[in-house]
């Protein structure tokens, strides 16, 4: 992960600021950075988002495809998770990038893991014959600190952006089966996203825990947990990052943090996306390719 250098006395200064609930950039310990939030920004995806959160930069793009189910879950479609940290920095060429690319894509596999998260039998089309296939591409444009929230709220807004074909499976006398896809760009089907989890990110700094650190927030925490939330405040998965360690005093103050921050994220990120669908066509394009 893209780092920086920092001396002792700007760790010390960060660290004492933490304490007193004032960082660097004059947000408190539980304040998130300016947030932009785009959708459907590339044409050739199912659906698509563009998430800035402060330097950071993510670009998801949707593909569905048909597939076939899983052995283990006949009834169900899936998605699939995949990576690419492209970012200037050099500790992200090669190896590097892709070994963090694995690493965010198990965590997002992980995330969901948690059944109620996305409604994967409305993605069935013929039990143990067809599925549709949610192919979740991630780009890491540029790397400013706390790219996991960043990802999983860029995710949650392309699946919010995601329209997938209606089909009408046809049987004949012989008892073949076809499938038939629908002409109609607006007859399709739309993902409740009600259930689907943000991760928020703590970071422990001293004796203090922030959310959303900067790179130099980063570089002076040991340890940070990952937590991913609900709308409705409950917690579905949680993952420590880093050297240090968390005593379970710490652990269950960053979840209750966790718990309250993701309420109100939640809240934010589905504010911006109501807005931007009421918009409809209208929008002025903005972000990546607009």
């Amino acid at each position: 992960m893209a780092s920086v250098v920092l001396s002792e006395a700007e760790k010390l200064y960060i660290v004492h600021g933490v304490q007193e609930d004032l960082r660097v950039d004059g947000r408190g310990c539980e304040d998130y950075r300016c947030a932009e939030v785009e959708t459907d920004v590339v044409s050739n995806t199912s659906g698509s988002a563009r998430v800035k959160l402060g330097e950071t930069d993510i670009l998801v793009g949707i593909k569905a495809e048909m597939g076939t189910p899983k052995l283990e879950k006949p009834d169900e479609g899936y998605l699939d998770f995949f990576v690419d940290c492209s970012s200037n920095s050099p500790e992200l060429e090669g190896r590097g990038g892709e070994e963090l690319g694995t690493d965010i894509a198990n965590t997002l596999y992980r995330v969901f893991s948690c059944e109620n998260s996305v409604d994967l039998k409305s993605l069935c089309i013929n039990p143990k014959e067809h599925c549709w296939v949610l192919y979740v591409d991630v780009l890491l444009l540029e790397c400013g600190g706390n790219i996991f929230d960043a990802i999983s709220i860029a995710v949650k807004a392309a699946l919010f952006n995601t329209r997938i074909p209606k089909v009408h499976v046809l049987e004949d006398e012989e008892g073949t089966k076809e499938i038939e896809l629908s002409d109609d760009p607006y007859d399709c089907i739309r993902l409740n996203v009600d259930e689907v989890p943000c991760i928020v990110t703590l970071s422990k700094i001293g004796y203090s825990h922030v959310v959303d650190a900067t790179l130099q927030e980063e570089a002076c925490s040991l340890a940070s947990l990952l937590v991913s939330v609900t709308s409705k405040g409950a917690i579905t998965s949680m993952k420590k990052v880093g050297k240090g360690s968390l005593d379970p005093e710490s652990i269950f103050e960053m979840m209750e943090t966790g718990q309250r921050v993701g309420k109100a994220l939640h809240i934010a990120l589905q504010k911006i996306l109501d807005e931007e669908e009421s918009l409809g066509t209208s929008r002025p394009k903005v972000g990546f390719l607009g």
